[in-house]
């Protein structure tokens, strides 16, 4: 099997398939034996092509003087394929038009290989430049430039644009969208007593940059490392670290706390605070409202505390059962999860503005929960990997209204800078909003509040 093939069948499999090109692609790799260098195109080629697919696909609706949605679904993405080798990657015009129509001959009709080769040809006429000139020029206004520019949908430009401008930022837009399309080195945490950051050197990895616990390699596979297989050093993004380590260092631990992880599926953060929680002689306890993700929790706490068991139920019930119990409770609420684009380009493709009515309704009813099982003058943090206002700010000032007095808002980026440094946060601000563009994690939301006694 060819890289190309391999880039194919993945870009089917997300395309088609709703599958997610990271979960994927080791499969597929595992199953078609390529060597590194392969290997490494394969995986440029295809997350080229997801990235790029907004402005792909405006070039060849341009090439093919029809829209893609009346295109056969593989031939566009033959297409995609073409174009992104044409105009994004070093590889030789004849080479990429030649080996796209060869792939192409085993998977469409010759009609269909004929329009994919004139299509093919008709863009090799112009490079990326002369092509991304001629259609911004042609946009409707900055936001659709923007889009042509660097592949992101329109909606979610806006919501970029508004977090960043309610921060003062605004200016940053364009610098969030390229690093959105730029991949992120693979990023690790030691848990604490398990491994060290000296661990961490040992294993070629670079530490930092934003936590401090945290460190960054270059590794397609990083499970061929033994620490990270015996579960002592785990994968896991920068900002996520930070936002379990801000729960934990809000306060100096009081005897004999008992802490909770509402919605803790997959398991990185409860692993993380799992091991703060022995070091502190705290009692965790995690919840996941699925079974299958329940497991992930269990096998990510394992090497903490092997006997952890994972309660499975829906979060919006928790607090009533469970009225006042716990001094600490970590809320990782689902949301779109806007601020991992780098991670997951695919998504900004998936996911829809009607999407946050749902999603808003759940975080709230899950903060709702969470604050009835938050013990007087405990500490609650309401996390989500999204920048977008609705997840973020404004659910803080619906808490604020809704908990009234009873709800005090604590200052996030303190402690996140006491925690590291570096970041250099506005403490003017009390939430807490990391950008990959600025702190190199995924922009993660974290807001600290504290339930008052009496």
């Amino acid at each position: 099997m060819s890289a190309r093939s391999v880039a194919f069948d993945l870009l089917v499999a997300v395309e088609i398939e709703g599958a997610y090109a990271n979960l994927a692609l080791p499969k597929l790799l595992e199953e078609s034996r390529l060597e590194t260098r392969d290997t490494a195109f394969a995986q440029q080629l295809a997350f080229g092509v997801i990235r790029n697919q907004y402005f792909l696909d405006r070039v060849i609706e341009s090439a093919a003087d029809r829209e893609v949605v009346s295109i056969d679904r593989k031939a566009l993405i033959l297409l995609r394929m073409g174009a992104q080798q044409l105009l994004e990657m070093r590889v030789p015009d004849h080479a990429a038009l030649s080996e796209t129509v060869n792939l192409a001959k085993h998977h469409v009709n010759d009609g269909v290989i004929g329009f994919i080769n004139a299509v093919l040809r008709k863009i090799s006429k112009h490079d990326r430049e002369s092509w991304l000139a001629t259609l911004t020029a042609a946009a409707a206004d900055d936001y659709e430039k923007l889009a042509i520019q660097y592949s992101h949908p329109i909606w979610i430009i806006r919501a970029l644009r508004q977090a960043l401008e309610s921060r003062g930022q605004a200016d940053e837009l364009a610098k969030l969208l390229e690093i959105d399309n730029q991949p992120p080195l693979v990023s690790l945490v030691a848990l604490p007593d398990l491994a060290t950051t000296e661990d961490l050197q040992d294993i070629g990895a670079t530490l930092g940059p934003a936590s401090p616990i945290g460190a960054e390699i270059r590794s397609t596979n990083p499970a061929s490392i033994d620490q990270v297989r015996q579960g002592s050093i785990r994968v896991q993004d920068q900002g996520s670290q930070l936002a379990a380590m801000a729960l934990v260092a809000v306060r100096d631990s009081s005897d004999e706390e008992t802490w909770l992880d509402l919605c803790a599926g997959p398991g990185g953060k409860t692993a993380l605070l799992a091991a703060y929680a022995r070091r502190m002689d705290a009692t965790l306890v995690s919840n996941e409202i699925l079974e299958h993700r329940a497991k992930l929790v269990s096998q990510a706490v394992k090497a903490v505390d092997s006997e952890h068991k994972v309660l499975i139920g829906d979060g919006r019930d928790f607090g009533n059962k469970h009225k006042g119990k716990f001094d600490r409770i970590l809320l990782d609420a689902p949301c779109t999860g806007l601020g991992s684009l780098r991670r997951r380009p695919e998504a900004r493709w998936r996911k829809k503005p009607s999407d946050l009515q749902d999603l808003t309704k759940l975080q709230r009813e899950l903060f709702s929960s969470a604050w009835v099982a938050l013990a007087p003058g405990g500490i609650i943090a309401y996390v989500t990997c999204s920048p977008h206002q609705a997840e973020t700010t404004a659910q803080i000032a619906w808490a604020e209204r809704t908990f009234g007095s009873e709800f005090e808002l604590l200052n996030a980026n303190r402690v996140l800078n006491e925690i590291s440094p570096g970041l250099r946060l506005n403490e003017s601000f009390k939430t807490a909003q990391l950008w990959p563009h600025l702190h190199e994690t995924d922009a993660m939301f974290i807001a600290l509040a504290t339930k008052s006694v009496g």
